[in-house]
């Protein structure tokens, strides 16, 4: 068993990831917590026998949540209207109110949108520079999203200085490559892809405020990430019907406005709709219960099934894996969502819960995961076998080995953790602590690779 002070941290990180709750009511049923363990452990109880009785007695954290809202339901109304409580909903958002920061991520998300138009004025526009944008997307978005963290969180001024300095400094260096004339040279593409999620480990620095270390936090930072897709896209189709509906209207009086629509709404919308959209997941978040549970309870089972349908028909036809390039690409990115799905179903899940059904789910997701990962990595290694090494197959090989080992210590901890053998934390800490295994791999296919082969 953990530490009593464990088991209570990772009973205050899922209580407050309630938002139902505030941090100023967490603190107060944690007091009342740590009364009652004390009056147990003087009764003649152990610290892990006490933990568990007083937190029966506390009723299970969605129960009190949903007496919290019952009691408090003028939080409801708080967060779905302009002057909502803060990120937070304590006392540590008390200086400033929700309106305040809706005018700074609009604020920020004019500047984005100032931005990746500002290239134009020096004659790099979207037509003939799009290798330009696309390799620089990652710095018209990112250091905004990164300044509202950093406005809003208690971000010592050392660390904003450093996160913009990272920024500045990627830029220079991506920018001074000197790729293949060819648009579609590989090293380009593959620092295209990987920059923005090397960078995106910065943004978690401002969104954690500094406080890194802790894994609740970050994963308090892989559950925003999960939030802000979802509200991104539902921005993009709204926005799509908005441009949609612009271009009948104007067409009915026999104006054609693609080309403003091309050069101005959609990249000043599809940047500024990235500060937005994290506004959104910051002052909108669902009082009873973040969006993951739900996600992951409908999306687990099915990719679960996807995949073991996909090994069975394999085994059963005798067909191995075509090793085409578009193939192992489509494998590389069905293994990234079902990473993903892994590491935002842990996020969601209390770590105090005994296993249940959905846990031999998640270990059934990963197992199969694990044999499609080493049967792409046999594909790819026959690849480089036929073919030789270039760009694509080296970052191809090293993502799913990556991929491979994370899966198998996932499987395993799983596996120990069902038989009771170990603590969910430690799958909690192993998931967490990976993400500075895939941000410094996208590091370095972004800014090694390109020397090294030749920015080819």
């Amino acid at each position: 068993m953990d530490s009593l002070e464990d088991q209570i941290g990772a009973w205050r990180a899922h209580l407050r990831g309630r938002r139902a709750i505030a941090v100023a009511d967490a603190e107060e049923l944690e007091d009342h917590l740590r009364e009652q363990i004390a009056s147990l452990v003087g009764g003649g109880l152990s610290d892990d026998e006490a933990f568990l009785v007083a937190v029966k007695r506390m009723g299970a954290i969605d129960a009190l949540t949903r007496e919290f809202a019952r009691e408090h339901s003028d939080r409801l109304w708080k967060q779905l209207v302009l002057s909502g409580d803060g990120w937070d909903g304590g006392s540590e958002s008390r200086g400033t109110d929700g309106s305040r920061k809706m005018w700074v991520a609009l604020a920020l998300a004019v500047a984005a949108g100032a931005a990746i138009k500002l290239p134009a004025l020096f004659g790099i526009d979207f037509h003939d520079h799009a290798p330009f944008y696309r390799l620089n997307a990652g710095f018209f978005i990112l250091p905004f999203v990164a300044a509202f963290f950093a406005w809003d969180r208690p971000l010592p001024r050392s660390s904003r200085m450093w996160v913009a300095a990272i920024f500045a400094l990627a830029a220079v260096v991506v920018n001074a490559f000197l790729f293949s004339p060819s648009a579609g040279a590989d090293t380009a593409v593959l620092t295209t892809i990987h920059l923005p999620i090397a960078l995106w480990l910065v943004v978690g620095v401002a969104y954690v405020g500094g406080q890194w270390r802790g894994s609740d936090r970050r994963m308090d930072f892989v559950r925003f990430t999960g939030e802000l897709l979802i509200y991104y896209v539902l921005i993009a189709l709204g926005g799509g019907v908005l441009i949609g509906l612009t271009f009948g209207l104007f067409q009915a009086i026999g104006i054609d406005v693609e080309p403003q629509v091309e050069s101005w709404i959609v990249p000043c919308g599809v940047a500024g709709a990235a500060v937005i959209a994290t506004w959104l997941v910051e002052a909108k978040q669902s009082v009873i219960e973040n969006m993951a549970p739900v996600l992951t309870r409908i999306f687990t089972p099915l990719f679960a099934l996807v995949l073991l349908a996909f090994i069975v028909t394999m085994v059963w036809t005798g067909r191995g894996i075509d090793v085409e390039r578009e193939v192992l690409i489509l494998f590389d990115l069905l293994l990234v969502v079902v990473f993903g799905l892994l590491l935002y179903s842990i996020s969601a899940r209390d770590s105090l819960a005994p296993p249940g059904l959905l846990d031999w789910i998640q270990l059934t997701l990963v197992g199969t995961a694990l044999v499609v990962d080493a049967l792409a990595l046999w594909a790819i290694a026959s690849r480089i076998s036929d073919f030789g090494f270039t760009p694509n197959r080296v970052a191809a090989l090293g993502e799913n080995v990556i991929l491979l080992i994370n899966l198998g210590g996932s499987a395993l901890l799983y596996a120990r953790f069902l038989r009771g053998g170990v603590a969910f934390s430690r799958l909690y800490d192993w998931q967490t602590s990976y993400l500075y295994v895939l941000a410094a791999w996208a590091a370095v296919v972004a800014f090694l690779f390109p020397p090294l082969f030749g920015f080819a």
